[in-house]
């Protein structure tokens, strides 16, 4: 199950689960990168 993610940006994302994962990616992309939206299969492909 991958549960971690590396942002570009040099943010490391950890969940407990891939639905936590993709809840704080997309959590950070709206903080952090306005206008970068990705569906949860896509932030699963890059998960770790």
């Amino acid at each position: 199950m991958a549960v971690r993610l590396n942002c570009p940006c040099g943010e490391f994302i950890e969940g407990a689960d891939e639905d936590e994962l993709v809840e704080k990616t997309q959590t950070h992309l709206a903080e952090n990168h306005p206008g970068h939206e990705y569906t949860r299969d896509q932030i699963l492909f890059l998960a770790y």
